[in-house]
């Protein structure tokens, strides 16, 4: 009886060491599929934590315009490695090239469509200007035109247009041709326009102009406008700042996007980056 009692409780001890033994393997399985799964979640965090395009770091775009009449400015354009929009002219003898050369060093394409000015008799037009008594069919077919001589055109920009640009009918024309290919509107700013009001209307992707950098060809004012420009970015976010195929503008550039870069921590940006 006594022998039988003692077999009972080995068995009863073997039995519970037997559990524990069993929920100590579960525990650890446990604990190594847990970080095991838990890697993953690691590497993940650090991704989405990695250093992303911050919203909060100032971003300009720089957009010089009227490009197209000659060469000479293409080797101080290749000095700037930043983001540049040239805005090129159609149909002018080097305007098929400078679209291509330029898109070659990375720089972005506009056309640079030729539009109505006030006092147009007073103003040396472009060949094949649209103005705003044209047919729909004209304009469509000299748009039509002007964008395949510019290749690689991410989007357009004015060339004067103070008249075209305050006429609801014109301008809806051209921005119904802009929204089927979809190619954006970068507004000049020349007069008082209402192209935003109808790009909102047309759904066509808009930006305009926050400062002009070179109405003067001096170098210190045209520094100072790129600081003004800073300042407007610094405090709104982006700023756009159109000047001109120039030498004096594309020193002025060459010299101060990297101080502006390193210094006040200035992104340059390409201004299909800036439309909305």
């Amino acid at each position: 009886m006594m022998k039988n009692k003692i077999i009972a409780a080995l068995t009863i001890i073997v039995i519970a060491q037997a559990f524990l033994l069993l929920g100590a393997a579960k525990k650890e399985k446990k604990e190594v599929t847990s970080l095991s799964k838990s890697k993953p979640q690691i590497l993940k965090t650090e991704k989405e934590t990695a250093p992303q395009n911050d919203p909060d770091v100032a971003k300009i775009a720089i957009v010089l315009d009227d490009w197209g009449y000659n060469l000479k400015n293409l080797d101080t354009l290749k000095k700037i490695k930043s983001p540049l929009t040239l805005a090129v002219l159609p149909n002018l003898t080097y305007s098929r090239r400078i679209a291509e050369e330029a898109y070659a060093l990375n720089k972005e394409i506009l056309l640079h469509l030729p539009l109505e000015p006030y006092k147009r008799s007073q103003v040396p037009l472009e060949e094949n200007t649209i103005t705003a008594d044209m047919t729909t069919r004209e304009m469509i077919t000299i748009l039509q035109k002007d964008l395949m001589n510019i290749s690689h055109a991410a989007g357009v920009s004015n060339h004067q247009g103070s008249k075209f640009t305050t006429d609801e009918k014109a301008i809806t024309t051209i921005f119904s041709q802009l929204k089927k290919q979809n190619l954006f509107f970068l507004d000049s700013l020349t007069s008082k326009s209402i192209c935003k009001k109808i790009a909102n209307k047309s759904g066509v992707r808009f930006a305009s102009r926050d400062v002009f950098l070179d109405n003067e060809n001096d170098e210190e004012y045209i520094a100072n406008q790129l600081r003004i420009l800073t300042e407007k970015a610094k405090l709104r976010g982006t700023a756009i700042g159109i000047g001109h195929d120039r030498i004096t503008t594309l020193k002025v550039l060459e010299r101060l996007i990297p101080e502006l870069e390193q210094e006040e921590g200035i992104k340059f940006v390409f201004i299909s980056e800036l439309v909305k």
